[in-house]
């Protein structure tokens, strides 16, 4: 199979969809790897060692895409890439439709195929793709929360450690899968005041078992979500139902009632947000203010991190790009029954049912399709 690595555009977005390390894996099955030119710059991969590979590097995004019958990113298409997908066509990364429905819209009109990475499951339920950035991003959240606290970003003056004294900042975490767990983790560590609600008693026990006494679980609702949001200094929002849009758990008549300069960090920004305030933003303007509230919603935190976000994602997303190039992607989703989970669109057809109903689209069961 031709496989094609085009450098990525979203803004400040360094990540690469594979590392020389991947192609050299792809090559040796005798698959053709097409790396745009300089598209691993952002993690320090030079255009001579993917050719060490067995990579070809090719001038433009426009040749990979043409040339290529599986592409392979990390972000969503933006809308030049979009315009360069082909029916038959299959592109193997990010894409988060959920609350995106020009995209969506672009991506049926295509004819193209296309899985999604944070939809493809494991036999536990988890999502395997998605758990690696998950990871970055939830450690990600208290480092920018942190720094967004700070009264010369527009924040309280508050340092989450606090000092001899003086008491730490409050940390309110919604959600505690793994963005919330590792948010956590580095937020106890910094020795912040933590709170994590979710609503499931199994999550919670989990939770108490891995933190014991330095982080307090509660169980969400509307009023211990209100409660708790109101009396935190930084709120991190890190809730998630696989494929559909984040529910807004932080209303909009909350804000007033929150501190002056707290700080909200939305990592569910890519589902949409689960506070009803937040609007996508990126790295070159990552913040801005609604009543005295700070709001930190960039759609691709990992991507500031780009050498350890690509060679985490690699790790778990090679497996299945071996799959869908050594056997073709009906032949692969139709032995794995986890990897079918990923198919978001084939032929004009929606696949993925949470993405249908967040759309309101009509909705084709992907056995149908393969």
């Amino acid at each position: 199979m031709f496989v094609g690595v085009p450098k990525e555009i979203k803004n400040h977005e360094y990540r690469v969809g594979l590392t020389p390390a991947s192609v050299r894996e792809l090559v040796s099955q005798g698959h053709t790897v097409l790396v745009e030119h300089g598209a691993g710059s952002g993690i320090g991969a030079s255009d001579e060692e993917y050719r060490a590979a067995g990579a070809t590097v090719l001038p433009t995004a426009k040749e990979v895409f043409a040339q290529s019958e599986m592409i392979v990113k990390v972000k969503e298409p933006q809308a030049a890439e979009r315009a360069m997908l082909r029916p038959g066509q299959l592109l193997f990364t990010y894409l988060h439709l959920a609350p995106d429905p020009e995209q969506a819209k672009e991506l049926l009109a295509s004819g193209a195929t296309c899985i999604a990475y944070e939809t493809v499951t494991a036999a536990d339920g988890s999502l395997p793709l998605l758990a690696p950035m998950s990871e970055v991003a939830g450690r990600m959240s208290i480092q920018a929360g942190a720094h967004c606290l700070e009264k010369a970003a527009g924040g309280r003056g508050v340092l989450l450690s606090g000092v001899p004294g003086v008491e730490p900042g409050k940390v309110v975490i919604l959600g505690g899968g793994i963005v919330g767990s590792n948010a956590a983790l580095v937020a106890a560590g910094m020795g912040a005041d933590v709170t994590v609600l979710d609503r499931s008693p199994a999550v919670l026990r989990r939770l108490a078992a891995q933190f014991g006494t330095r982080v307090k679980t509660v169980h969400a609702n509307k009023d211990s979500v209100e409660a708790a949001v109101c009396q935190a200094d930084l709120v991190i929002g890190a809730v998630l139902i696989p494929g559909a849009a984040a529910p807004k758990l932080v209303t909009r008549a909350m804000l007033p009632k929150m501190k002056p300069g707290s700080v909200i960090v939305d990592v569910a920004i890519d589902q949409g947000g689960c506070c009803e305030t937040s609007e996508a933003t990126t790295h070159d303007a990552p913040t801005y203010v609604i009543d005295g509230v700070v709001h930190y919603c960039v759609a691709n935190m990992p991507g500031a991190v780009a050498r350890t976000s690509t060679y985490a994602l690699n790790a778990a997303t090679l497996p299945f790009a071996l799959a869908l190039a050594n056997k073709g992607w009906k032949a692969a989703v139709r032995e794995d029954a986890h990897l079918r989970r990923g198919l978001n669109i084939s032929g004009g057809k929606l696949t993925c049912k949470e993405v249908a109903d967040a759309l309101n689209l009509p909705y084709t069961a992907p056995e149908t399709l393969i």
